[in-house]
């Protein structure tokens, strides 16, 4: 399950991030509110925890911003903002759970096990046109066929597929595949993406990974 956690404190983002990590967690942070906002729109997150006052677009801001574009994501609010005017505006914005600062630590794994029970079973599989991605086995399947992906065309593909259509910039595949410390390039994402053509070529599908100058890339499929 993956997690995005929109916090400008730093100590405090990066000891959640090291917590839930230990709990099997995939978790990134953003550090304000604008760029946390590129990150949700991307579609990859089981789960958002958002602070309320911080750069950029605020919690309630970021938290509008995410349910204008239909997405169901739960979103746990975490603030030292506990008057009950805060808390209704929070949930609001579209939060589904809103934790005060200082907050337990149990309490706060126990808010998000529920958050995520609400969305449904573990997903094991990914679809999308007439492709599914094999997430525990790394496989790429169309029909009958399949093709096994290296770890990081498996990333890059299970980014593509997450996003539901949408376009990823280059950016923000080097950011999730890679990492914020890696030394890569946005040439690695082409190379990658050509990899990840000429499997789906090889398989038969109508998916295709499209490109958009200047804006990245995203799935789209052929009329049958």
């Amino acid at each position: 399950m993956r997690v995005l956690i929109v916090e400008d404190e730093t100590l405090l983002a990066q000891s959640l991030q090291t917590l839930l990590q230990r709990k099997g967690f995939e978790v990134e942070v953003a550090y304000d509110g604008n760029t946390g906002a590129d990150y949700a729109d991307t579609g990859i997150y089981d789960l958002l925890i958002l602070d309320v006052m911080m750069p950029g677009l605020n919690g309630y801001e970021l938290a509008r911003h995410v349910r204008e574009r239909h997405s169901a994501v739960p979103i746990l609010m975490l603030t030292a903002k506990s008057d009950l005017p805060d808390r209704i505006e929070g949930l609001n914005a579209g939060a589904d759970y809103y934790l005060t600062k200082p907050f337990d630590i149990v309490e706060l794994l126990a808010c998000i096990r529920a958050l995520l029970r609400r969305q449904g079973g573990q997903v094991d599989q990914l679809r999308f046109g007439d492709v599914s991605l094999d997430l525990a086995g790394g496989k790429l399947c169309c029909g009958e066929k399949g093709v096994r992906l290296s770890a990081k065309e498996f990333d890059v593909m299970r980014l593509l597929m997450q996003s539901g259509g949408s376009n990823i910039p280059k950016e923000v595949i080097l950011t999730h595949v890679w990492g914020f410390e890696s030394n890569a390039v946005e040439n690695n994402v082409e190379v990658y993406v050509g990899f990840l053509r000429k499997k789906l070529k090889s398989l038969g599908s109508r998916v295709s990974i499209a490109a958009v100058r200047r804006m990245g890339y995203h799935l789209e499929e052929a009329a049958s």
